[in-house]
């Protein structure tokens, strides 16, 4: 069921002032000023329309490079693209690896498939063949990583519980707004939407999960790691970071735990990626 026009309004509404809160949170800590080797706006399905993307050229140039489409996290709905630059950076000048940082449409006003097909697209410019279908072939991809992703829609707010309550999880009626605004009235089984529910062949063999045991999000992700563990063939690392909640690593006053969460998190991406 589609959503009402007034209810389309009160959702932006709300959006808006959620934005202006987070985009005022990320102005404070320093996070929105990426530094990225090179800016671009690349070709999607939509004719007149273009992806921005942020381009770090790998410190190692002895070989043409490998690349690490990186999806900033967002809700579906938060404009912070650039909030990933030090992940980036560090990914580049670590490895054989160029990144390029995506930016997508965001929901309530352009909710799924809308972020799906950039990312579609995105990708197909970096493989060369945006005249191809819609579906990628199995070994398109060497490895996912993945930092505190929300992977199963269709499972209830109030079954997401954080292991450790002393963090600080997400709130249930704000995770239930981003949904609301994401798949307002859609299947949420569509694996599409709920990667957890996707068949296990056709994920990479290689997966690196990082959860945080403060995040209400944590116990999903690592499911699916255990369950990608079981295919044949398959290579998963899944870490939980203690005493960290979602987001811990764009916090603008990291304690000693958030840090060294970040430095390990961060170490385990450049591992993965060298193997």
């Amino acid at each position: 069921m589609a959503m009402s026009y007034l209810r389309y309004l009160y959702t932006k509404a709300l959006a808006t002032l959620l934005r202006a809160v987070v985009l005022t949170f990320f102005h404070l800590a320093g996070r929105r000023n990426a530094h990225p080797d090179e800016v671009r706006h690349i070709p999607c399905r939509d004719k007149g329309r273009t992806i921005k993307v942020h381009i770090y050229r790998s410190s190692d140039k002895t070989s043409p490079s490998p690349v690490l489409v990186n999806f900033h996290g967002s809700g579906f709905m938060l404009p912070l693209h650039g909030s990933d630059d030090e992940f980036c950076r560090f990914i580049s000048s670590r490895t054989k690896y160029d990144v390029i940082d995506v930016s997508y449409r965001l929901a309530p006003e352009h909710p799924f498939p809308a972020a799906l097909n950039d990312t579609e697209d995105a990708v197909k410019y970096v493989l060369g063949r945006p005249d191809d279908g819609h579906a990628f072939p199995q070994d398109t991809f060497r490895s996912v990583l993945a930092i505190y992703p929300s992977v199963d829609l269709s499972r209830p707010i109030t079954e997401k519980i954080a292991p450790d309550s002393t963090g600080r999880p997400l709130p249930n009626r704000v995770l239930r707004f981003f949904s609301s605004c994401y798949v307002p009235g859609l299947d949420r089984k569509d694996p599409r939407i709920s990667p957890a529910l996707a068949p296990l062949e056709r994920f990479p063999r290689r997966v690196l999960m990082i959860t945080a045991s403060g995040d209400s999000l944590c116990l999903e992700a690592e499911r699916l790691a255990e369950s990608l563990k079981s295919v044949p063939g398959s290579h998963v690392v899944c870490e939980r970071m203690q005493q960290c909640s979602h987001g811990w690593d764009k916090k603008p006053r990291a304690g000693p735990a958030q840090a060294a969460a970040t430095k390990k998190a961060y170490g385990l991406a450049v591992e993965m990626l060298n193997e």
